[in-house]
């Protein structure tokens, strides 16, 4: 495989990277987003993403060590120290930025379990959120991660960097609050609503049977059309001052009381 190399950051290239970073708008129309850091490509490829670039500093990897990463079809670019510090959302990362082809996100293309559990985040707009909400996902190993009504995309740096690699390896779908609630009911999936309109403690329920836990944002809930879907509005108790919580936690919370229920199978 050719390497080619770029030492100008006036480069075509590596202002279509800044801009694939920096702008939604972007990714959507290239159909193309970035990835750094050698555990996220990782992750990645793991996840089914094709690489289309791979850049990297020679001062900080080596070019042998990415070659588990690379297909016929990858293009392997070395890149000066300064061009990479260009790029890098990060100061301690291993000197390894991609570019990937994005994935389709249609309900549609969900495979569920016969016995599923799903979660679903209304809304969310924070990244930061986004991103601890598909780590919790992954670590309690559910079928799916639905986002209703999305306000972040997912392939944003800030999404894929906090969630820590996990963007890739969770199912995720986006779709309209409307079609998420008819996937669900189509597939007889009972909805659990967390907000503070008519509910009973999360901990009452029994989610042994095919669950979606719904959170939305911590400013304004979820919205009527999910709480009129709910097989039950549920809450999670609290004794302090304030009356909600960073909606990440509470997915933790809900999560981890069904994987408790099914004794974490």
């Amino acid at each position: 495989m050719m390497i080619k190399k770029i030492d100008s950051p006036q480069n075509t290239l590596i202002k279509s990277i800044v801009q694939l970073q920096e702008k939604s708008r972007n990714r959507r129309q290239s159909g193309a987003f970035v990835i750094e850091g050698l555990r996220e490509i990782e992750l990645a490829t793991k996840g089914g993403y094709k690489l289309k670039t791979l850049l990297f500093n020679a001062d900080l990897v080596s070019e042998a060590s990415l070659r588990p990463y690379t297909s016929r079809d990858t293009e392997l670019i070395e890149i000066s120290k300064e061009i990479y510090q260009k790029l890098a959302y990060r100061d301690t990362t291993e000197g390894v930025i991609a570019i990937a082809n994005t994935k389709s996100l249609s309900l549609e293309d969900l495979k569920l379990s016969d016995n599923p559990i799903i979660l679903v985040a209304e809304a969310t707009e924070k990244p930061g959120n986004l991103g601890a909400i598909l780590r919790t996902a992954d670590a309690a190993n559910i079928d799916a991660v639905i986002i209703a009504n999305p306000k972040s995309d997912i392939y944003n740096p800030n999404v894929v960097r906090s969630s820590v690699g996990c963007v890739f390896t969770n199912q995720i779908a986006m779709a309209s609050t409307t079609d998420a609630i008819a996937f669900l009911k189509e597939h007889n999936i009972n909805i659990y609503c967390a907000t503070l309109q008519d509910s009973t403690s999360y901990h009452t329920r029994d989610y042994k049977e095919a669950t979606a836990f719904v959170v939305g944002t911590e400013a304004t809930g979820l919205t009527q059309e999910w709480r009129d879907a709910s097989t039950k509005n549920i809450i999670i108790p609290m004794s302090g001052v304030i009356d909600s919580m960073n909606v990440s936690v509470a997915a933790s919370i809900l999560l981890f009381e069904a994987k408790r229920q099914r004794d974490f199978k």
